[in-house]
């Protein structure tokens, strides 16, 4: 297909109701002309049509290489952390987490399902951890699989504070930045249960828990990992400590932003001192509540926090935000699907100045879009890759993409996780 030289093809995306708006928003942007283009981009009823992206000439696309601070990486398509359950109860991976991530080592960047930096702070069954030996052990099994095939990965670092049920941890109470109850059911081993209220961190404890990220930073790197992401999103320790509504502390770790930013920055200073500054990366999710955390004023918080984050030299910051609809989904903890808070996104772009990850529900044609306007360097995608192991390939060849099985995502074994095929779908 002949093109104007100052647009070149890139890839093919599922065509939705979005993917339309952003043809037409590019088509008029670009004043695009010519039959044979617009034969190209013509609408149709079906919702499996496949159209190409256009990309502005100099402008990063999803294929465009990019580093992460020490990581190279060929493409900037992030598979994003999820949480799948399949190590054993002592939280050692297992062999079949190696075969499911090497599966996915065509992303740029492989960020691991959430795992926990000490027993305190993990309470999910089967979830991995990183605070022993075995549990490094396991994890060289999957890094040794995944470099084999290609890829690059870093251990997401996770303490869950107060959705940490007391049954994981001989029944003692969860810890928080405050003394706090939130609603709702969590996960165990003997099936959903309520959650309990949890016990404010003394401060005196404080050292001790950045310790155990720091440990868990350096065993992530014994294990093989290129790098390690703190988890400070979704509504975990880290983000108990940044929120108002969770955190009601009246010493140097609350009040005001700059004091509940504090925790947040003595885990990244401590886990930077550690591994250095081009192997850590860092998330948050600005935009409405999770499992119960909120916060009076995201637009000044995280923003503050991006800014504190940026002057570590950090190899990256991965936001997460719900797709704005001005109102809450309240599913799976708040703030999953849609969010009744404006994007923050934009203005933490303007405080952290190394590459930005973002994590909005994208498709392929909405990622490109984001890259191109420069409000992103790399976009992370969680679900789409459950089912669907070549994900940078569907989307570069607009392949279709395979609906994964809700009733396997926590279940052991290899069944709904490493048994999903690569397309058997030729290119056009």
């Amino acid at each position: 297909m002949a093109i104007a030289t100052k647009v070149r093809l890139v890839t093919g995306v599922k065509l939705s109701g979005a993917g339309r708006a952003a043809g037409s928003r590019i088509q008029a942007a670009l004043k695009l002309r010519g039959r044979a283009l617009a034969s190209s981009l013509a609408l149709h009823p079906s919702s499996k049509l496949r159209i190409p992206i256009l990309k502005v000439q100099g402008m990063p696309s999803l294929f465009d290489p990019i580093r992460f601070g020490a990581i190279n990486s060929p493409n900037r398509i992030v598979m994003a952390p999820l949480t799948r359950g399949r190590a054993d109860r002592n939280h050692v991976p297992t062999p079949v987490m190696a075969e499911y991530y090497a599966q996915r080592a065509s992303a740029g960047l492989i960020i691991s399902e959430a795992t926990g930096i000490s027993a305190e702070g993990l309470g999910f069954p089967h979830a991995p951890g990183l605070w022993n030996a075995n549990q490094v052990a396991g994890w060289k099994h999957v890094t040794d699989r995944v470099h084999a095939a290609g890829g690059r990965m870093v251990a997401q670092l996770w303490h869950m504070g107060r959705l940490v049920h007391p049954s994981f941890n001989g029944g003692a109470k969860p810890v928080s930045a405050s003394a706090t109850t939130v609603s709702g059911q969590t996960h165990t081993y003997e099936g959903r249960k309520p959650l309990e209220p949890a016990r404010a961190l003394g401060i005196e404890e404080i050292p001790r828990v950045v310790a155990d990220y720091e440990t868990a930073a350096r065993n992530a790197i014994a294990a093989g990992f290129d790098g390690v992401e703190i988890h400070a999103a979704n509504g975990y320790l880290i983000d108990q400590f940044l929120r108002d509504n969770s955190n009601l502390r009246t010493d140097e770790y609350g009040g005001s932003i700059a004091n509940r930013i504090r925790f947040l920055r003595d885990v990244t200073s401590t886990v930077v001192a550690a591994v250095g500054a081009d192997c850590v990366g860092v998330r948050l999710s600005p935009n409405g509540a999770a499992w119960g955390v909120n916060d009076s004023d995201p637009h000044s918080l995280f923003p503050a926090a991006a800014a504190t984050l940026d002057s570590f030299g950090l190899a990256y910051l991965h936001v997460r935000e719900a797709p704005f609809t001005g109102k809450l989904d309240t599913t799976g903890g708040g703030a999953r699907d849609a969010s009744d808070v404006p994007p923050v996104a934009p203005k933490i772009r303007a405080s952290f100045r190394g590459p930005l990850i973002l994590n909005s529900d994208f498709d392929g044609a909405r990622a490109s879009e984001v890259l191109a306007r420069g409000e992103a360097d790399a976009i992370s995608f969680g679900r789409p890759f459950i089912a669907n192991p070549d994900l940078p390939l569907r989307i570069r060849d607009g392949l279709p993409l395979a609906e994964f099985d809700q009733a396997t995502l926590y279940t052991n074994g290899r069944e709904g996780y490493a048994d999903y095929p690569r397309s058997s779908v030729a290119a056009a």
